[in-house]
Order: structure tokens, then sequence, then C-alpha cells
């Protein structure tokens, strides 16, 4: 099996203006155009008033563009939801769904995860569909019967690894400073692709992505472990330096 390519995706959350948001994707833009081959892709999700014009700035450059959500309708009568087709529309390649924010904060069940990433599916967006357990369900033992169930619930018929990425973000470790050991990832990570082993037919080419307070002191480290295929970045892809730096970590 061809190895897997590395993914590093920012997540930008609910920051950033119209011109702070251009000035950083068309910094990252023009490092991945003057850097030639690079060892890894890099995706940029900025909040969806920013997806045209960010879209724009960075058309014909390498960096990706992606939604941070998308509902599970492509149109109709649904106030204040983005459709896969509107994303697309914009310029994105790519749709997180089932973000812990947006599983705890929206009330988003494994349901409504996977009817969303269908809907991505359709209109040809690769679907970054996320998991994790809280600290409360690791100190109790259930992480992986956590996640196992979230990857069962959440990815729909016909996902691919031409189609579908999965995260991992231990929710514990998003935005606190604390991260995962490289023990923790590893275990994790075996433990979630053979969860995809045992439901879909290419699962070893699927790319797992780890997510939580990864900056670039621990970029390296992490993104070297077993079944790491890449970062799904908060806080530190805000910044074009330390994003880049992750970038460039990668071996």
């Amino acid at each position: 099996m061809a190895a897997r390519r590395k993914l590093i995706a920012g997540n930008w959350k609910m920051n950033g203006l119209k011109a702070e948001g251009l000035q950083l994707a068309s910094d990252l833009a023009g490092r991945l155009q003057g850097a030639g081959a690079v060892p890894f892709d890099m995706l940029v999700c900025p909040p969806f008033p920013l997806l045209f014009p960010v879209g724009e700035a960075i058309k014909g450059s390498p960096l990706a563009l992606g939604g941070q959500d998308c509902a599970p309708k492509q149109k109709g009568a649904h106030t204040g939801d983005t459709s896969p087709a509107m994303l697309k529309d914009a310029g994105c390649a790519y749709a997180i769904v089932g973000h812990s924010e947006r599983r705890q904060d929206h009330a988003e069940t494994d349901a409504a995860v996977a009817a969303k990433a269908a809907a991505a599916h359709e209109e040809g967006l690769v679907a970054i569909v996320c998991v994790g357990e809280t600290w409360a369900e690791r100190e109790a033992g259930k992480a992986q019967e956590v996640v196992g169930r979230q990857i069962a619930g959440s990815l729909p018929a016909g996902a691919t690894a031409a189609n579908t990425v999965v995260a991992y973000e231990p929710v514990w470790a998003i935005g606190t400073g604390k991260v995962a050991t490289p023990q923790d990832v590893k275990d994790m990570h075996a433990f979630i692709r053979k969860e995809l082993q045992a439901r879909l037919p290419d699962a070893d080419s699927v790319r797992i992505l780890y997510g939580g307070s990864v900056k670039p002191d621990n970029a390296a480290e992490l993104l070297a472990t077993d079944n790491v295929d890449g970062a799904l970045v908060g806080g530190a892809s805000l910044k074009a330096d330390d994003f880049w730096a992750i970038g460039t970590s990668c071996r």
C-alpha cells in the first residue's frame, strides 16, 4: 500500500474577520506555491462568511478550502444552515462534520453527523468526520467504547478513503493545552484503524488525523506516530508561522 499523504487542516472556528482571514490564507497559499513539492496537503476551514473571499484569494494555489460544518440537505427551508452545494460553490473541497463543539453545543447525534457526511459526499466533498471522548469517559475506561460507537454511527454508507477522513480529537485536549501522550494517540489511532477495517474495503488508505492542542513544538512527534496521517489544528492554525511549522514538520 502506498504511504498515506499527510493532511494538515486548520479549523479557524469562530475567529477572523475578512481582512485578517485574507491575509492569513494568502500568506499560506504563497508559502505553498513557493515551497514546491511538499509531503503534505494543507487545508483551511474559515468561518462561513469568509469562504467566498478566501476561496477567491487562494484559487489556483495548492491550498485547499473547507467548511466547518454543513447541512444534511442541499437546499430548502432550513434557516441558518449552509448546504454542501453552497460550500462547493464557494470553492470548498472538504467539510468538517461532527466536531465535538457541534456535538456538545448543538446536541448533534451520530446519526445527524452521518447524514451530513452523506450530503457532503453527494456534492463531491471530502467529509472530515470527527470523533473523540471526554475526560470523564477516558477516566472511566470507556474511551475506545465511545470512539467505536461514534465511528459506527457517524460514517455513512458509501464512505471510502477518497471521500472520508477521520479526525480523532479527544475532547479534553481541545483548546486546553493538554495533549494526549504519543502512546495514547498511537493506541487510539490503531483502534480506529481496526474499526475502519471492519467497515470499509479500503480502510488502510483512509487518513486519520489527530487534533487537540497541536502546536509546532509537539507536531513532529505526533505526526511521526503510527496511523497519524495529519492534524486537525485549532488555535495554531490562526498564525501563519505556527501552522506552516506544523506542516513542515511532516516527514
